[in-house]
């Protein structure tokens, strides 16, 4: 007779694991990026912090933002016995011009969420230029202060916290438009904020102070 009992499941192929762990090792997963990857990882992600956690990594996954990556274990405390493992992701130091970047980009997403409805801020290249010219030294040459800012805007693309998109037509001109990533809710959070606060307002006073000298 026959025997019509259900079949054993089968573990997933190797090779969809390595090209996951591959993946989140080069950088950030979107769910909206790769909508296959991601629907892996939720089946696997039990396997993929096993696998990392021999690397002194965890896994961030954010169901309800919709990406994932990968951060360095805290470092024991110096009472801790335990070994202290090279770190495989590095720290970014981060200049002030990016910082600065960084934290008003999350106010503003701050502020967005506040607001309700979408849940995409695209903020034109115009709007991130006001927003970061206030803080900064003016001066005669304006060209020279708009490089700054166009420089410090290209970093924090490079970094992953800004998504420049693509105009909707070939013929569209003006200012490009950028999408703030959600990400950034993960890596600045209230302690880093009310850090940098503190040392804004001490920039802040110094400028104030060399402004007005004779």
């Amino acid at each position: 007779m026959d025997d019509f009992s259900a079949a054993p499941v089968m573990p997933a192929p190797a090779a969809d694991l390595s090209a996951l762990l591959i993946g989140l090792l080069k950088g950030v997963l979107y769910r909206e990026s790769d909508e296959h990857q991601w629907a892996t990882l939720l089946n696997l992600q039990a396997r993929v912090r096993d696998y990392v956690a021999v690397l002194n990594l965890d896994l961030v996954l954010d169901e309800a933002e919709g990406h994932a990556f990968l951060k360095s274990r805290p470092e024991p405390a110096e009472d801790d016995p335990a070994p202290r493992l090279p770190r495989l992701v590095a720290r970014r130091p981060l200049s002030f011009p990016v910082s600065l970047l960084l934290a008003l980009l999350r106010k503003k997403l701050a502020e967005f969420d506040a607001g309700g409805g979408d849940t995409r801020l695209v903020l034109s290249r115009d709007e991130i230029m006001e927003l970061v010219r206030v803080f900064l030294p003016g001066g005669p040459n304006e060209a020279r202060l708009v490089d700054q800012i166009e420089s410090t805007l290209n970093k924090v693309v490079e970094l992953g916290f800004l998504h420049r998109l693509k105009p909707a037509s070939t013929v569209t001109t003006g200012p490009a438009n950028y999408e703030v990533r959600r990400i950034l809710k993960a890596f600045v959070d209230a302690q880093w904020l009310a850090e940098f606060d503190a040392r804004l307002a001490v920039y802040q006073s110094a400028l104030s102070g060399a402004g007005t000298k004779p």
